[in-house]
């Protein structure tokens, strides 16, 4: 098994998730990867959340330990002739606050990291939770979040929040034949029972022509998973 290069805890992952066509992410999909559908249903999920306790081979890096990550990914499969199906993500893009965690995960994973101004909100009382992210970008504020029930429930099996937090593997394409695979390990995550949502993202702004007309679509589901420790393992190299 591939060395741990990266170790943190992922907590309050907000996801919004998207219904899109298939044959629209094609240009993004990295080789000896195929699309993975739930439900007959083709997501793209914008995700936010904190990176807390981060450390790169064990180290911890002053002033890099805590940040805010929002991506935007999808959902893929790969048969692997030795252990059969791995369910992972592709990112089309991904922002952080910090230029040194950008250049470490685009020079070593080849991911597609920009580097924004970020905030985030986290309010807590006796009835209700309240989560949120933004970033500057374009000379204006995008942002998303959630108010949900105080505390979380464990998942359904074979249900869509399964389907969308249940992704342990990471796929990047180096070029046309070749793709970089890593492994993220975690429990099985909780999440809250979501009360209200909100979102003020120009998805064309920011994540291109491709992807403007989310601004006019509400997401067929949203989630707060509670999150956890994970390990981010060390690339390989497929194909």
């Amino acid at each position: 098994m591939p060395s741990a290069f990266l170790t943190a805890q992922w907590r309050r992952l907000v996801m919004l998730n998207y219904a899109i066509e298939p044959e629209r992410l094609l240009p993004f999909l990295p080789a000896h990867t195929e699309l993975d559908i739930w439900n007959d249903t083709c997501y793209v999920s914008l995700v936010g959340f904190r990176f807390l306790d981060t450390r790169l081979k064990g180290i911890a890096i002053p002033f890099h330990r805590d940040f805010t990550e929002i991506n935007l990914r999808f959902y893929v499969r790969r048969n692997d002739p030795q252990t059969g199906w791995k369910r992972g993500v592709v990112f089309i893009s991904e922002l952080v606050p910090l230029p040194a965690i950008a250049w470490v995960a685009n020079t070593v994973y080849r991911e597609h990291y920009g580097v924004r101004t970020m905030r985030h909100q986290w309010f807590e009382e006796r009835e209700m939770k309240q989560t949120e992210y933004a970033w500057r970008q374009h000379g204006r504020w995008h942002s998303f979040g959630v108010q949900t029930d105080p505390a979380p429930v464990v998942m359904k099996p074979g249900s869509e929040a399964e389907f969308i937090t249940e992704h342990y593997w990471g796929y990047a394409r180096r070029n046309a034949t070749q793709t970089i695979e890593y492994q993220v390990e975690h429990p099985r995550w909780e999440v809250y029972p979501i009360r209200a949502w909100h979102g003020e993202v120009d998805f064309g702004a920011v994540y291109g022509p491709a992807f403007s007309d989310l601004n006019t679509k509400d997401p067929v589901s949203v989630f707060l998973a509670e999150g956890s420790e994970v390990v981010v393992r060390s690339r390989t190299v497929i194909g």
